[in-house]
């Protein structure tokens, strides 16, 4: 595999943790909310950024974890609209801290409740991935809404060259976007995939040259962040129910799901523009 050109660099414009304190109990853009060693949480614009920063190719463990879902679950106080996570390191991640997870003590009591609650933010989350994201860091990508990646990226689930097995989620994730037999393959093979290969199997949704990956990664979120955000959560509850229990189970919650988007403001605002000006020239207030 090439050497990766470098990470991700952040926009001169974007609001840094450095730039503002704190801010507890209270929101809005501007105001940055979370920062410690490896995970950064910014705004850039009405984009929330989560960037990850762990020396040297963002190794996971519970502690690095517990801090990427605070700053997933935060994003919206922040003033986010849409998350965006990247990397700054060469790698997205190049998965789990061996020494971390090697014992049982350094195992989560509940694994499969991480990408849960990373999946749960009611946001729309785009992860831009560079570099290898393996094991932990492919699951991590997993549990976003959408997975844009750089070229020369490579992906897998390579627990099983340990003896292991994936334990955030990654085998389910798989079968639910490309079906059983992918799941197994990416998982009993253990292998580093081009992401090429896995855009037509419909695990990645774009591939682009890695020097357009930030732009392409922006332009996806800054779209989002400019959507009817009580629409978009109703669309990810709905989309989860069906994954999980299925369509007769989604279709059961799909009127309760619908109250309120009907009752938002970005509806009427939606419907005013389109009697006025026309469809797709609303300017929606996520709210």
């Amino acid at each position: 595999m090439e050497e990766v050109r470098g990470s991700i660099p952040l926009s001169s414009t974007r609001r840094t943790c450095q730039e503002f304190p704190v801010l507890r109990g209270s929101s809005g853009v501007g105001q940055t909310w979370l920062m410690s060693d490896h995970v950064r949480l910014e705004i850039d614009g009405a984009v929330a950024v989560v960037t990850m920063a762990k020396p040297p190719h963002n190794l996971l463990n519970g502690v690095f974890i517990d801090q990427l879902i605070q700053a997933f679950e935060r994003a919206a106080d922040a003033g986010g609209r849409a998350i965006l996570l990247r990397s700054d390191m060469k790698h997205f991640s190049a998965g789990a801290d061996v020494d971390g997870f090697g014992s049982e003590e350094g195992r989560s009591q509940d694994a499969a409740a991480v990408l849960e609650r990373l999946e749960g933010v009611p946001l729309p989350t785009i992860a831009a991935v560079h570099g290898l994201a393996l094991g932990g860091g492919f699951e991590v990508a997993l549990a976003c809404d959408f997975i844009i990646c750089g070229a020369s990226a490579r992906l897998g689930l390579v627990e099983a060259t340990l003896g292991l097995m994936p334990l955030l989620g990654g085998v389910q994730r798989v079968v639910d976007r490309a079906g059983a037999s992918r799941g197994k393959e990416i998982a009993m093979f253990a292998r580093r995939h081009d992401p090429v290969l896995l855009e037509k199997w419909g695990i990645v949704n774009v591939v682009v040259e890695d020097d357009e990956l930030e732009n392409a990664a922006l332009s996806w979120a800054r779209q989002l962040a400019t959507g009817p955000n009580v629409s978009y959560a109703a669309i990810k509850r709905l989309a989860a129910i069906t994954t999980s229990d299925g369509v007769r189970a989604a279709d059961a919650v799909q009127d309760e799901a619908a109250k309120p988007v009907w009752a938002s403001e970005d509806l009427q605002t939606g419907m005013t523009a389109y009697a006025e000006t026309g469809p797709g020239t609303a300017i929606f207030q996520g709210r």
